[in-house]
């Protein structure tokens, strides 16, 4: 049974959430949450940055939990306290796509992409939003989406100046910030050098393929789909470890990259990890309830002895 802290401050009830969202217990974590938004709702202080980030944390909970309706509403109170937040952005994005809502998901890519060009995860989503809006869509598909928010040039230069100056919590990184953005020369290689590899893959040569993702990744170790990509082409060379390690650094970079937990989850499944695999697996669904292949993956994981 989960200890009451009622006697806590709102802070400590902060940090009590933050460790256990770290630990993987999001429930209890965003119960933790609640109550310390409770408490700062009624000091009077109501200070909005404050309150921001607690329901953007909140958010994060119910996300992770695979909870999509409630993030997206703690996200968008998120930012109407405080406008423009990028992780809030990032996160109702992400439980928008969970929710088909694509046009919707869309808009907060593009929008985070605004405040801060340089967010792997963001790229990722415009371009899985693209792809699946022009499949639904057709060629027209721009014309149906909602107005994208133009955000104030005050707004870009005071998030960037408060990224740039504090260090992001573990439970709320989005970005591996040692990894730096590549310049505009080496973006341009990494990806000529990643797409040689998408031909080599389609050939059904992935030892080549391999060795292209590797180059695309000296000039530009910031592009998530590289490393799964690389990742897939280990499992076909039956290089597990280094498959469970692109995908380690691909969810470092976006903590809710389902072709990372699911690539895992096969490599851990052919090393014999039957738990970790599991684990991942559960991931999968979490953020995709209706994802066929990986329950029909996991399974195959539980019948393992």
């Amino acid at each position: 049974m989960p200890q009451k802290r009622r006697s806590q401050s709102w802070t400590e009830l902060k940090q009590a959430g933050n460790e256990c969202f770290r630990a993987g217990q999001y429930g209890e974590a965003a119960n933790l949450y609640s109550q310390s938004i409770q408490l700062l709702e009624k000091s009077g202080q109501k200070n909005k940055e404050d309150l921001g980030i607690l329901y953007s944390n909140r958010a994060a909970s119910y996300l992770k939990d695979g909870n999509c309706s409630e993030c997206i509403k703690d996200c968008t109170t998120s930012l109407e306290l405080v406008p423009f937040g990028f992780k809030a952005l990032l996160r109702r994005a992400s439980a928008y796509e969970a929710l088909e809502r694509y046009r919707q998901a869309y808009v907060d890519y593009k929008t985070v992409l605004q405040i801060d060009w340089n967010v792997p995860a963001a790229h990722d989503g415009v371009n899985r939003m693209t792809k699946t809006l022009t499949d639904i869509d057709g060629p027209s598909w721009r014309e149906k989406l909602p107005p994208i928010p133009t955000v104030p040039m005050s707004v870009k230069e005071s998030l960037a100046k408060a990224a740039s100056s504090a260090p992001s919590p573990q439970q709320n990184s989005v970005i591996d910030n040692k990894k730096k953005a590549p310049g505009p020369e080496a973006a341009k290689k990494a990806k000529a050098l990643k797409e040689e590899g998408n031909v080599f893959v389609k050939k059904g040569e992935h030892k080549k393929a391999m060795e292209k993702y590797t180059q695309s990744l000296a000039q530009d170790p910031t592009e998530v789909t590289t490393y799964t990509n690389r990742a897939l082409c280990y499992l076909s060379l039956k290089m597990y470890k280094e498959a469970i390690s692109d995908c380690d650094e691909a969810l470092r970079l976006d903590s809710a990259n389902i072709k990372a937990f699911y690539r895992r989850a096969q490599a851990n499944k052919e090393l014999k990890n039957k738990k970790s695999a599991i684990e991942d697996l559960n991931s999968v669904l979490k953020i995709d309830p209706n994802n066929t292949v990986a329950q029909k993956l996991l399974q195959e994981v539980q019948k393992m002895k």
